[in-house]
């Protein structure tokens, strides 16, 4: 009895280990986007939270993660509820899990003012994470709803940031990386471009440890 006493009053003594990030990865699964191209963008989420520098970041900085799809405009879905990277074997789990999603959408259009109104909605469900970024993904510009510039400052008033992968088409201009760092970012966010769906492992890597490794302020 005494045992298990001291036993409880050690763990009530013990500092509760809070959350330092909750970091949502919004990706685009429009109409543009076709089966090997989603195949890249799951298969490279997955590959980058293989990475040590990445894993380190995760773990260090006590990061929950969550994974939306979306395209039109009543087509968004949280595909990966928030789960706390803890241990390593937590963030296995989340990269089979992430490697192993079916497509939630297929051909439509591209409502991104939708999906981050989706996206910011899902952070109530982790109200102890002291940092909120929303990472989406896309590769082209809205063109359904044209909610973008509200939705963003809604997140940004709820002390939500947005970050951005553009997804250009190799050899064009930066139509998409300019309407994401004019109409979707926050103001101290960034877009990341990737020079077609084959750069964007590399960008997503680039971009977790980015994000992941801002000072704490």
């Amino acid at each position: 009895m005494l045992r298990a006493l001291a036993t409880a009053l050690i763990l009530l003594a013990a500092p509760a280990r809070g959350c330092d990030t909750a970091l949502l990865l919004a990706i685009d699964v429009s109409g543009s986007i076709d089966s090997a191209e989603y195949d890249l963008q799951v298969g490279g989420l997955a590959e980058a939270l293989a990475e040590a520098p990445v894993r380190n970041a995760l773990l260090t900085g006590q990061v929950a993660l969550a994974v939306v799809q979306w395209s039109g405009l009543r087509e968004q879905a949280l595909v990966l509820p928030w789960r706390r990277m803890q241990t390593p074997e937590d963030i296995d789990a989340f990269a089979a899990a992430t490697r192993g999603l079916q497509r939630a959408f297929g051909a439509s259009d591209t409502a991104v003012g939708a999906a981050l109104a989706f996206s910011a909605a899902q952070f109530a469900a982790v109200p102890d994470c002291r940092r909120r970024v929303i990472d989406i993904s896309g590769d082209g510009p809205e063109n359904a709803g044209f909610t973008v510039r509200r939705a963003r400052t809604e997140a940004v008033a709820q002390g939500i940031e947005i970050n951005a992968i553009a997804i250009e088409d190799f050899g064009a201009s930066t139509a998409i990386s300019a309407f994401y760092r004019d109409w979707v970012i926050s103001r101290d966010g960034f877009v990341m471009t990737a020079r077609g769906l084959r750069d964007y492992p590399r960008a997503i890597r680039a971009k977790l440890l980015r994000e992941l490794e801002t000072p704490v302020g």
